[in-house]
């Protein structure tokens, strides 16, 4: 019968593992993130909520909010339904937003609500042809 040979003890290398690998790699990135953090701001927040209008063509009210009540009301409003009935409930927006081409041949009117419960966010409402088209948010 064979018995396996044990195996000679290896002298240890002096390398480190990869902790200080890892722990350098994620110090590298904090720093990279917090040089870089003016510009994240600026490209991932909302202009209307930093209150730039560079992105309104019109700012129609800087008194507008949209509360709860007001939201949850409009959330059932069916799509394709009058812009007046819309406006019978958020009444004037805080600033109307440049037109789009949703579809072909039809101009696409948005307007911007920021939530009086919420300054970070915005509603922006869809209108096409005097239709209520849609709705989206606008988080800061």
């Amino acid at each position: 019968m064979v018995f396996p040979q044990p195996i000679p003890h290896r002298a240890h290398s002096n390398r480190l593992g990869t902790k200080p690998l890892v722990a350098a790699s994620l110090t590298m990135i904090l720093a990279a993130l917090l040089l870089d953090f003016n510009n994240l701001t600026t490209v991932f927040s909302s202009p209307i909520a930093q209150g730039q209008k560079s992105d309104c063509n019109t700012v129609v009210s800087n008194e507008a909010t949209l509360s709860r009540e007001q939201l949850a009301t409009l959330l059932t409003i069916p799509e394709r339904d009058a812009k007046t009935r819309v406006r019978q409930i958020v009444s004037e927006p805080y600033c109307q937003l440049p037109t789009l081409k949703v579809r072909s041949g039809v101009d696409a009117e948005r307007e911007a609500y920021p939530l009086a419960f919420d300054p970070g966010t915005t509603l922006v409402i869809l209108y096409e042809n005097d239709e209520y088209a849609g709705y989206r948010f606008s988080f800061e």
